[in-house]
């Protein structure tokens, strides 16, 4: 079992900044990749960005490429996604997952956090 935990949502303004966390804790030896998705009000959950644990691959949807970075840090079993140049249209609880190895699903997520971008 991985539990996830993510942290760092908030109310902002179009155009600002926010970094959000996912700590993970308990079998973290078999997480191969995390991942991160969003929720809007009314709409289906979709994903956001991904990165393998060793750190070597990522992938973003195309709404948020070039405003999003994900990133991770081993030794605190944390993935972080940066997020820039926020609109309200980034506005969703956004929530991490783990894919672990042999397995081709995200198998663990979080409870998610909420971002919301004021126009």
């Amino acid at each position: 079992q991985v539990q996830l935990v993510e942290s760092g949502g908030g109310l902002v303004q179009t155009g600002d900044s926010l970094r959000l966390s996912c700590a993970a804790s308990g079998r973290t030896s078999s997480i191969a990749a995390m991942g991160w998705f969003r929720q809007a009000p009314g709409k289906e959950r979709e994903f956001v960005a991904r990165i393998n644990w060793s750190g070597s691959s990522t992938n973003y949807a195309d709404s948020v490429k070039s405003r999003f970075t994900i990133s991770r840090d081993n030794a605190k079993n944390t993935v972080y996604l940066q997020m820039t140049s926020l609109n309200p249209e980034d506005t969703a609880i956004y929530s991490c997952a783990v894919r672990p190895y042999g397995n081709t699903q995200y198998t663990y997520w979080g409870r998610g956090t909420q971002v919301t971008v004021s126009s």
